[in-house]
């Protein structure tokens, strides 16, 4: 069965926070969810558009174990992989147990984050389905 990544987003004016479900039929892993805001798609300061992709495991060489996902309009190299702060993405995705400002500047960022990409990793098929609400 293809592993299923459902992500309903919250817009704010410096980052966008989402809710994530991992599911393998069944609902497997909750997560929580890091990006940019979205600045009309624009290449290494927007996040991507909501919709439907596929993404694959990827070997990255700056971030190891990731999912990369496909086809993205307008965009390329977009993973879903650990970080912490807006400032570790230029428009991935970032994975992570909760919402907190854990450097107190004011806007959120996302804990346990490479805790959270070894769980997502470890349930995930080779490729997969992203729905981005």
């Amino acid at each position: 069965m293809m592993t299923k990544i459902k992500i309903i987003r919250t817009y704010l004016k410096d980052v966008t926070l989402g809710e994530a479900i991992l599911s393998n039929g069944i609902p497997n892993l909750q997560f929580k969810t890091l990006e940019l805001p979205f600045k009309n798609n624009d290449r290494r300061v927007s996040c991507i558009p909501e919709g439907v992709y596929m993404w694959k495991k990827h070997i990255s060489p700056k971030f190891g174990s990731t999912l990369w996902i496909q086809d993205v309009a307008n965009r390329s190299e977009i993973l879903l992989h650990s970080g912490n702060f807006t400032s570790d993405t230029l428009g991935c995705i970032l994975p992570g147990e909760k919402h907190s400002d854990i450097n107190s500047d004011g806007v959120m960022d996302v804990t346990r984050s490479r805790n959270t990409m070894t769980k997502i990793l470890d349930l995930c098929t080779k490729e997969g389905m992203l729905y981005i609400f």
